[in-house]
């Protein structure tokens, strides 16, 4: 039976062990970090990602087009889907990693940070194509929004200005890192004051985030030349402080990683918006190599609709944006059936958004709603009230997967 100490007991406790916390990085601190960024899986690790949670017999079509591998191998992927959809007969699986290029047989996609002038925004834009038309056999150096593209350095190369905006914008990522690292460490009131007052952090809180934050800064510094470029994300520390969780109170690690996530949204929204490119200029890249575009979650983005973008489909529902796809669908039937349209029909899609990283990691520290997401398993294609609204318009999983693949084809 396990023994509850008064609270009283525990805050002193508390007291005592961040007075006694010290400010240099332990040797088990140093393993805990360095057990963080190994890409290579564990037997257990790769067990754990090929066997699916549920099996889903009965779905006979795999719709997936915005999901992120991370450094998780396409065969593992591969094992897992097939033994969660073993009934399936058609499949359009494209894969969307955070702005760099990946694919799954025969296309390639990817999700990219960009900027909405419109309305003074950072969105985000699923881009999809056939994997021939953006092949590349070399690496192309990055370069910022204004500057000359590089020159092509390999013959046939046509999505060379792609990957150097991709390039550009996926450093964008590490760069936030280091500045929610300092805001911690470093914090003030424009930054950490909001967080404090809306996680109301207490400075018990506030001295562990600085003193482990602090830690997590020097180990980044040791361990940079062994960093993969993938893993240089604000999540590295949410799951180094979930770490720590065997030596101190669970519940005492949730009120940090509450403050620190708060931390974390405000770094979001102070970052340059200048950094990005527009979002037009994305979207006009990928139509000229024959590719689509998808607006991901625009409940999240509501202006992005009134833009008029020229995009190939919105995404009317995933596991963060559930709550208006009945208007969304109704949304895209609109555009549709409007007079003297001249564009490309808007399609309807749904997207997993499944990060396959997040079910490498102990069961018990997952993020119980990020790991409950799958590749190509959307429950609202199912819903009665959903299907009855697509059905107006013969739309349904087997209609987009025919629609979009003729597209993307050009």
């Amino acid at each position: 039976m396990k023994i509850v100490k008064p609270v009283a007991r525990q805050c002193a406790d508390l007291e005592e062990r961040l007075s006694a916390l010290p400010e240099d990085v332990t040797e088990q601190e140093d393993a805990l970090f360095r057990s963080l960024i190994v890409t290579d899986l564990a037997p257990w690790q790769a067990e754990q990602v090929a066997t699916p949670s549920a099996v889903h017999e009965a779905q006979r079509e795999v719709l997936a087009t915005h999901w992120h591998p991370e450094f998780v191998p396409m065969g593992l992927i591969r094992q897992r889907m097939e033994a969660m959809f073993p009934g399936r007969e058609e499949e359009l699986i494209i894969p969307t990693q955070h702005n760099e290029l990946t694919s799954w047989d025969g296309y390639t996609g990817v999700e990219v940070d960009c900027y909405s002038s419109g309305f003074n925004q950072k969105v985000q834009l699923l881009l999809h194509f056939e994997s021939g038309r953006v092949a590349c056999d070399h690496a192309v150096a990055p370069f910022a929004p204004g500057a000359p593209a590089p020159a092509t350095t390999a013959l046939g190369d046509k999505a060379h200005t792609l990957r150097s905006m991709l390039a550009h914008t996926r450093k964008y990522r590490a760069s936030q890192l280091y500045d929610y690292v300092h805001a911690v460490v470093r914090p003030d009131d424009d930054v950490a004051g909001p967080a404090v007052r809306e996680t109301g952090a207490d400075d018990d809180v506030l001295a562990f985030a600085r003193v482990m934050t602090g830690k997590f800064s020097r180990l980044l510094e040791t361990h940079g030349a062994d960093l993969p470029e993938d893993m240089i994300k604000n999540k590295l520390l949410r799951n180094f402080i979930d770490g720590l969780r065997g030596d101190w109170e669970a519940t005492f690690i949730d009120r940090v990683q509450a403050y620190l996530k708060a931390v974390k949204e405000q770094v979001k929204r102070r970052f340059p918006l200048d950094y990005f490119y527009r979002a037009t200029e994305f979207i006009e890249e990928a139509h000229a190599l024959g590719g689509c575009v998808v607006i991901p979650h625009p409940e999240q983005f509501w202006p992005i609709l009134l833009a008029e973008y020229d995009v190939d489909g919105y995404e009317v529902w995933n596991p963060q944006s559930s709550r208006y796809t009945e208007f969304l669908i109704s949304v895209a039937n609109r555009k549709n059936r409007g007079p003297g349209l001249s564009r490309r029909e808007i399609l309807v899609f749904m997207g997993d958004d499944c990060h396959l990283g997040e079910k490498t990691r102990p069961r018990e520290q997952q993020d119980t709603e990020k790991a409950a997401r799958e590749v190509g398993l959307q429950p609202a294609w199912d819903d009665p009230a959903v299907r009855k609204r697509l059905s107006l318009t013969g739309v349904s999983r087997s209609s987009v997967i025919k629609d979009y693949r003729a597209r993307l084809a050009g």
